[in-house]
């Protein structure tokens, strides 16, 4: 079993970005403010977007941090950016951010503190506070997460911005992030079923990422993108549908992005499947009021993102 080593490990920070100047500096002026004795590296990675060589914030970034820039040269997409990062970074563990989050001054700190008392662990996790238009919601993970676990529910408070992970467990899985899944969507999810192989999950019990709700998400009405990377993910790992209550809940989920893009075929299909694992998923019957269209998918999601929920 590999440990961290040392009491400051040296971490990389991987950064994907795609056109968010001004959220990608307060990403980054956020990590670069961390209160962390160990030795830090951003690796900002721009996917089909030209390389902005952020000089402008160089000079507010501490002069121990090392901040390098490079283009995705791997399939285009969330994917490939983490994984072209992966493979630049030089640190003993690696960290995710998205551009349009932030970290508080202490994540690594409490991080790798928690790794030496885990040293089981395949990632450190921490809770999230999520901003919406309408406030903040602060959400805590278990403090410990299985695979068994994650077979049973997504466990929406594992964000990705608060992820760590030891360098030579990313580079030991086969692929990477799986560049293959549709548009990308549930790749984290993908990407957290296979890394749990090597160990669980451990958390930090404080919000230490401010995930920001208050502006619109990349799959935002994407409806089409969202349903064929579920499906996706549902055939790679049929043991997904082993326990009942996730089954319907992805299965719901699958209904929902098809009704919501008006697909009603794919969707009466999905449906069928969901109630067929738990007649009294909900999802399914928000799949069925939204192809009646007497509410709007649109309206539904900002319902749920209020109480800092998806669907």
């Amino acid at each position: 079993m590999s440990t961290v080593l040392g009491p400051a490990p040296s971490v990389t920070a991987v950064v994907a970005s795609h056109g968010r100047a001004e959220l990608l500096r307060r990403a980054l002026r956020s990590i670069g403010a961390q209160q962390y004795s160990g030795p830090l590296e951003i690796v900002v990675v721009f996917d089909q977007s030209p390389i902005d060589p952020l000089d402008d914030l160089r000079t507010d970034l501490p002069s121990e941090v090392t901040l390098r820039t490079c283009s995705n040269d791997r399939a285009p997409g969330l994917a490939g950016a983490r994984n072209t990062g992966i493979s630049r970074a030089t640190s003993e563990l690696i960290a995710f951010c998205d551009d349009d989050d932030e970290w508080t001054p202490h994540k690594l700190a409490a991080q790798t503190a928690l790794w030496r008392e885990r040293p089981e662990a395949a990632v450190i996790a921490c809770g999230i506070s999520i901003v919406t238009l309408d406030g903040t919601i602060d959400r805590r993970p278990p403090m410990l997460t299985t695979r068994a676990d994650l077979l049973r529910s997504r466990v929406g408070e594992l964000h990705p911005s608060s992820f760590l992970f030891r360098r030579e467990d990313l580079l030991a899985l086969p692929g990477g992030v799986d560049e293959a899944i549709p548009y990308g969507y549930g790749e984290d999810y993908d990407f957290l079923l296979r890394v749990t192989e090597r160990g669980p999950i451990a958390s930090v019990a404080h919000e230490h990422v401010i995930v920001h709700w208050d502006r619109d998400s990349y799959f935002a009405g994407r409806w089409e993108r969202m349903a064929e990377g579920l499906s996706f993910l549902v055939a790679k790992h049929p043991d997904l549908l082993d326990d009942s209550r996730n089954a319907g809940r992805m299965c719901g989920q699958v209904a929902f992005a098809y009704a919501a893009a008006g697909d009603q075929g794919a969707a009466r299909t999905w449906t069928r499947r969901t109630l067929t694992h738990r007649p009294l998923e909900p999802r399914a019957w928000l799949a069925m009021l939204t192809m009646t269209r007497l509410i709007s998918p649109q309206t539904t999601i900002a319902t749920l993102n209020k109480r800092g929920r998806g669907v």
